[in-house]
C-alpha cells in the first residue's frame, strides 16, 4: 500500500506490517498528533479489487490496529440507517402563528405534520380601537423557522396582522414565511382609465418591504393569484411561492363514480389561460361573454356539454352571476350534471345563498357540487354542511409548502 505521512515514530514501525497484504491505488494517510503516536487518524481511500467496506479500530498506543471487513448486509444496513438519518434531518421544524380567523386552518395544518407547532398571539385593542398586540415567549422562537398564517378578509384586519408580520422577522428567527392563501386585491391589477389605482400592486409593495430575517428574505405562499403577471409586482426582498388548489380538485374528481365522464368548463378566456394546462387531460368547454344591446350574455365558445358531468372552474367567485349564467347555458346544451370549483369563495353579502342544489340530477335547478377551499375562513363557517358546498382543505398543501 502506498502511504504518505510524516516520519513515523519507532513505536509504530512494527504495526505497519498489518497493512502489508493490501495494496491501494490511492494514498493511505496517517496524521500523527505527537511523537509517541498515542493518537492518530487514518483514512483508507480504497483497496485494489476490493469493495470499500473496511473499518479501522485503534484503541490505544499499546494495542494493535485492527482492520475489520464489514459484511455486505451490514454495509447495506449502515447505508439504510444513514439514508434514514438524512431524511429525518431534512424535516424543518416550524413555529406557526395565526390570526383569529385562521385558527381552525392552522390546527388542520399542524395535524398534517409533527414538524409544525402552533403558537398563539394575544390580539387585543386599546380603548381607541387600535391594536394592542403581544407575542408570548418571544425569546423562545429565536433560531426557529417561523410562519404566520394570515387572512386579509377586510381592510380592518390588515393593519393588525401587518404589525405582527413586520415584528416576527426581527426576533432573531432563522427564517420567516408568510402564508396568505388568498391575495385579496388580485382583481384590481390594472389601470383602464387615468386615475385608476391598482391596489394589487400596492399590497404587493407592502409585503415586499417585510423586514429581512436572519435567514434572508421572507417567503410568501399564496394560492391561485388572480392574474399571472402579478408575480412581477413583488420586489426583490420577498420570495413569492405561487401554489394552486387545482390538485385538490383533481383528487376529488377521481373519487366520483362518474369520474370518466367529466368535462371542464371555463367561464371565460382568463380562466382558461390560468388553468387549462393543469386540467389538459379532461375534455374542455370554453365559454365567453358577448354583449347584445345592454346585456352581456354567456355563450359556449367551444366544446360539447351534452351528456357530460361538467365542472365549471375559476379562481374565485364573488356575486356568482357569471357562474350561474354558465350553469344555465350548459344545462340548455344538454349537460347531465353541473358542478363548480373555485379556489377562493369570497361571496360578499352572503351571495352564496344564490346557489342551489340540483335535487338529484336536474342541472337546470342547481349544482351537484360546489367545491371551494378554506382560503376564506368566514365563508367556510357560513357554508359548512350546506349542499351543494363542499370544502377542500389547503392544510396539506400549506404543510408541504412550509418544508420548502
Amino acid at each position: 500500500m502506498a502511504a504518505t505521512s510524516p516520519p513515523l515514530p519507532s513505536s509504530f514501525q512494527n504495526r505497519k506490517k498489518i497493512f502489508s497484504n493490501f495494496t491501494s491505488s490511492k494514498p493511505f494517510s496517517i496524521l500523527s498528533s505527537d511523537k509517541k503516536c498515542s493518537r492518530f487518524w487514518c483514512q483508507i481511500k480504497s483497496f485494489e479489487n476490493q469493495p470499500p467496506n473496511w473499518s479501522v479500530e485503534f484503541l490505544s498506543g499499546t494495542e494493535p490496529i485492527h482492520l475489520i471487513q464489514n459484511s455486505p448486509s451490514s454495509s447495506m444496513s449502515m447505508a439504510a440507517a444513514s439514508a434514514s438519518d438524512s431524511a429525518v434531518k431534512t424535516v424543518k421544524k416550524v413555529c406557526l402563528f395565526y390570526c383569529a380567523e385562521t385558527k381552525a386552518l392552522a390546527e388542520r395544518i399542524a395535524a398534517e405534520s409533527d414538524a409544525i407547532e402552533i403558537r398563539s398571539i394575544n390580539w387585543r385593542t386599546f380603548e381607541d380601537g387600535f391594536p394592542n398586540l403581544f407575542i408570548p415567549n418571544a425569546h423562545g422562537i429565536r433560531g426557529q423557522h417561523v410562519a404566520f398564517l394570515a387572512s386579509f378578509s377586510s381592510p380592518g384586519v390588515i393593519f393588525e396582522q401587518l404589525s405582527v408580520i413586520y415584528a416576527l422577522p426581527k426576533l432573531f428567527i432563522s427564517s420567516f414565511t408568510l402564508v396568505l392563501p388568498f391575495f385579496p386585491t388580485g382583481t384590481s391589477e390594472r389601470m383602464e382609465d387615468e386615475g385608476d389605482v391598482a391596489t394589487a400592486f400596492t399590497l404587493a409593495r407592502i409585503l415586499s418591504n417585510i423586514p429581512t430575517s436572519r435567514g434572508g428574505p421572507t417567503s410568501l405562499v399564496t394560492f391561485d393569484i388572480h392574474a399571472l403577471q402579478e408575480r412581477f409586482y413583488f420586489g426583490d426582498n420577498i420570495l413569492p411561492c405561487f401554489e394552486s388548489g387545482i390538485p385538490l380538485l383533481k383528487n376529488r374528481l377521481q373519487q366520483l363514480p362518474d369520474s370518466d365522464n367529466i368535462s371542464i368548463a371555463f367561464p371565460d378566456d382568463g380562466a382558461w389561460k390560468r388553468f387549462h394546462k393543469q386540467l389538459q387531460h379532461f375534455p374542455t368547454i370554453v365559454c365567453n361573454k358577448v354583449r347584445i344591446g345592454d346585456q352581456r350574455i354567456v355563450r359556449i365558445k367551444e366544446g360539447e356539454a351534452a351528456g357530460r358531468h361538467v365542472v365549471i372552474v375559476d379562481d374565485l367567485v364573488q356575486s356568482g352571476g357569471t357562474l350561474i349564467e354558465c350553469q344555465r347555458v350548459l344545462a340548455a346544451n344538454g349537460a347531465a350534471k353541473i358542478s363548480a370549483y373555485v379556489t377562493h369563495g369570497i361571496f360578499p353579502n352572503r351571495s352564496w345563498q344564490r346557489f342551489e342544489c340540483d335535487n338529484g340530477g336536474h342541472p337546470e335547478n342547481g349544482l351537484t357540487y360546489f367545491w371551494i377551499t378554506d382560503s376564506c375562513p368566514q365563508t367556510v363557517k357560513a357554508v359548512m354542511s350546506k349542499p351543494p358546498f363542499e370544502i377542500l382543505s389547503l392544510a396539506g398543501s400549506i404543510a408541504a409548502a412550509l418544508q420548502i
